[in-house]
């Protein structure tokens, strides 16, 4: 059976992010985990950050799930600091951790964004989709999310509902 996980990389564990979050891993069984709560630093080449929460955090992600969906708030048109520097500490599994590394080919990877408006810019997916296609894992595609009035929007829950809908699909 396939497991999925929502990796949460918001610089608030209670923002909107997380309202779009907790929806979709509510209604549909899935695991959540914040990243602001663990301790992750930026990558090193000389891996002076081997002891924080990172190669513990991505080895249970790996062993656990099949389907990993990052959820990111928009930041000046890119991912969170918070998810970048996740990206980032995935190269500890290239040149350090390697068999946990190659352990990422052939699950799947989607991507959820969230703002204040429904107004995402062309490209913003591009590193999910080459990252994805770098470690041999299956994009399954992505979706742009938004909050108004500190509700989610009908059309945006059955915009998520399509999009779980096509991610189980999928795999």
């Amino acid at each position: 059976m396939n497991k999925t996980v929502i990796i949460q990389a918001s610089s608030r564990s209670d923002g909107d992010t997380s309202k779009i979050v907790n929806h979709l891993a509510t209604n549909n069984n899935i695991d959540i985990i914040d990243l602001w709560t663990k301790n992750i630093g930026h990558y090193d080449y000389d891996y002076k950050n081997a002891n924080d929460d990172f190669i513990d955090l991505i080895t249970d992600i790996i062993e656990t799930y099949d389907t990993i969906i990052f959820a990111t708030p928009v930041y000046w048109y890119s991912m969170s600091g918070v998810l970048k520097v996740f990206f980032d500490r995935i190269s500890d599994l290239i040149r350090i951790h390697k068999d946990t590394g190659r352990k990422l080919r052939g699950k799947n990877m989607a991507m959820v964004s969230s703002s204040n408006h429904d107004d995402l810019k062309d490209g913003f997916s591009m590193p999910f989709k080459e990252s994805a296609n770098y470690l041999g894992m299956n994009y399954l595609g992505n979706i742009h999310t938004y909050i108004e009035n500190d509700v989610i929007p009908d059309e945006i829950k059955l915009r998520m509902g399509a999009f779980i809908k096509t991610i189980k699909e999928s795999i």
